[in-house]
């Protein structure tokens, strides 16, 4: 896990690259140091420059980065292939290749090299990289096929930036205020996050999961699919599909153990962590897990999760979070994220990932869990709306208009609106926040509803049930775009290499076929049945049966107390009113703290990008980086690179 940055030239006769530029490349990379304090490296030559902030975990001593292969190729890497030792063997079998480290950056060098693009599919793990060729000035560039890795794409006149964070490219792109991407902002406003490939700069993109990107001198940037999860409900014998899902997470938990450096586990009430740590447990009996809770009443789930670990016989450390830690830490976590993101999560996963890292420098986790197996309770709405989706067109416009006309309040009126709804339009991810009406109330510009998002989704998954579909909207937005992006920014501010034990190629084979019925049975509310059923022995009964609470955080709560204080000062001094009507957002506050309606996540939502804004365009709130790195001098590349040995 770590952090890398990247530039190649537009111009073929570029030379070596200035002192200013070296200057700023350099600082741009130090920004990133929480990512990878091991070990920093920079090479550029003519026209070039790779950066490279190491976390080292796996051949420690070795595997070196910016790496050089093949008497061709510079490589940056960052993330974890799992089956590397396998792919070395074949490597070594089918193309002679020979190895100067034992880690897994070169095989992934060495992959490119022989198998192209065909390697990618090969790899079972989580990566994002750059792999510049020298013989013909051609960048590539991939990210893995969930996103669990991030990467940050400018393209500019003097040539192409990437880079991890988006945080690196910005001392090369237009002011963050004077590029501010409003169809970016309304899509935030929906999802609580912004979707890939977009970002708040309207000039910096992400590499969307799944994808590759190829960048040739005069030919600018070309992107290209590689990987696209799809979610096709086969029919399966039960006991069959239990054991492969049993089987297969088995195998993975037991592949993302591998590492030169403690590993511990997070661990929370839910099935998913405790299946991890379960599973874990059995390879690694000292396992030594993390979790975390607020110190307000009815919002922690530390005492079931020690009940789990006594279950299972391993150490648990937990971490309480107050609200003076959430007022001292936020412009923090904001800063880190680079791009708002909504969820409340986040502030205990940043607490504990804090905590994780003075013991270990690896932790599992159980991201992923939910989109693939049908976690999410919202997934059984198809299931209850049946009766009514059956019926003729003629007889749900007639319920519509009944909907339509009855009194906010009237029990049935919503159940109409979502039955006479299509899924298109009634569903848009996990997480709604502002609808249509409530934006245009807000925002003071216009832009593209939610649909120019998810429309091409379902426009994807029309063959396959309603549940189907909305798994794959949240496989393509709520998960990388959320869940994952939370999970990296967070653990790496700590230096924290976080890994995903669901989000692998055999666990997503065992989830991608499941029938309807396996996941959500009928009759009940009973939520990733097939997974509680593939745990059955393994995962304490109590955390197997029980409903997911995810990560209960005191939102409603703390915008009534002294935190509700500073989100309305900072809803009434915010510069952010350019785009956004701030008295709108401050009678929302209102309304929350009088006990009315609870508006807590719309205020949230407007609170973090209120923030965000401060820090990135008014500057009004300075966040210290608490990682401060000595700026390397970079090394010079040979002179001709083709004159390294082949290997």
């Amino acid at each position: 896990m770590c952090g890398l940055s990247a530039f190649v030239s537009s111009r073929p006769d570029a030379g070596p690259l200035d002192a200013d530029f070296s200057a700023a490349f350099a600082a741009a990379l130090a920004s990133m140091h929480h990512r990878g304090p091991d070990d920093t490296q920079i090479e550029q030559g003519d026209g070039y420059a790779f950066g490279f902030n190491r976390l080292a975990i796996i051949d420690r001593e070795h595997s070196v980065q910016p790496l050089r292969y093949g008497g061709r190729w510079t490589v940056v890497f960052n993330g974890e292939i799992y089956n590397y030792k396998e792919l070395r063997a074949e490597l070594m079998r089918e193309h002679h290749a020979t190895f100067a480290t034992e880690g897994d950056s070169e095989v992934l060098a060495a992959a490119f090299h022989y198998w192209g693009e065909a390697a990618l599919p090969r790899l079972r793990g989580m990566f994002a990289f750059v792999a510049y060729d020298h013989s013909t000035g051609t960048l590539h560039a991939a990210r893995d096929a969930f996103g669990i890795k991030p990467m940050y794409v400018l393209e500019t006149a003097d040539g192409l930036f990437l880079a991890s964070e988006r945080k690196a490219l910005d001392p090369f792109a237009a002011p963050a205020g004077a590029a501010l991407d409003t169809e970016a902002l309304a899509h935030y406003l929906t999802f609580q996050f912004v979707p890939d490939p977009m970002s708040l700069h309207r000039h910096i993109r992400r590499l969307p999961p799944g994808h590759r990107l190829v960048w040739t001198p005069g030919g600018g940037v070309r992107m290209h699919r590689w990987f696209r999860p799809s979610l096709r409900p086969l029919r399966m014998q039960p006991e069959a599909a239990y054991q492969a899902i049993q089987d297969a997470l088995t195998g993975s938990v037991r592949k993302h153990l591998h590492a030169d450096v403690p590993v511990g586990t997070f661990l929370s009430s839910g099935v998913d962590s405790s299946a991890i740590a379960a599973l874990a447990a059995r390879e690694k009996p000292d396992l030594h897990a993390f979790t975390a809770g607020f110190a307000a009443q009815g919002y922690s789930e530390i005492e079931i999760a020690q009940d789990t670990a006594d279950q299972l016989g391993i150490r648990l450390t937990p971490t309480v979070v107050t609200d003076e830690d959430v007022l001292t830490h936020l412009p923090r976590i904001i800063q880190l994220l680079d791009d708002p993101v909504a969820d409340p999560s986040l502030i205990p996963l940043y607490f504990l990932a804090r905590t994780a890292s003075q013991f270990v420098t690896v932790v599992l986790s159980g991201e992923g869990s939910d989109e693939l197996f049908g976690g999410y309770t919202i997934y059984r709405e198809p299931l209850s709306l049946a009766g009514v989706d059956k019926l003729p067109p003629g007889v749900k416009r007639g319920l519509r208009h009944l909907a339509d006309v009855l009194p906010e309040g009237v029990r049935g009126r919503s159940f109409l609106e979502r039955g006479t709804t299509p899924i298109e339009q009634r569903y848009y991810g996990n997480a709604r926040i502002f609808s249509p009406e409530e934006k245009g109330n807000l925002m003071r510009f216009t832009a593209q509803p939610h649909t120019a998002i998810t429309a091409h989704l379902y426009a994807e998954t029309a063959d396959v049930d309603d549940v189907a579909s909305m798994q794959y909207v949240d496989l393509h937005t709520w998960l990388p775009g959320d869940i994952l992006a939370k999970a990296d920014r967070m653990s790496m501010a700590h230096s924290l290499e976080l890994r995903v034990p669901f989000l692998d190629q055999q666990v997503y084979a065992a989830a991608a076929g499941l029938p309807t019925d396996l996941k959500l049975p009928p009759g009940t509310t009973t939520t990733k049945h097939a997974l509680r059923q593939a745990m059955k022995g393994i995962v304490p009964e109590s955390v197997r049966e029980a409903r997911k609470l995810g990560f209960p955080t005191p939102t409603r709560l703390w915008l009534r107390g002294p935190i509700g204080d500073w989100v309305d000062n900072l809803f009434a001094t915010s510069g952010a009113r350019e785009y956004l009507d701030m008295e709108y957002a401050r009678g929302l506050l209102a309304e929350h703290r009088a006990g009315g309606a609870d508006r807590s996540r719309k205020v949230w939502t407007v609170a973090m990008f209120c923030l965000w804004h401060a820090i990135n365009v008014e500057r009004s709130i300075v966040v210290e980086n608490p990682f401060p790195a000595p700026l390397p001098a970079p090394r010079q590349a040979p002179a001709d690179y083709s004159a390294l040995t082949m290997r």
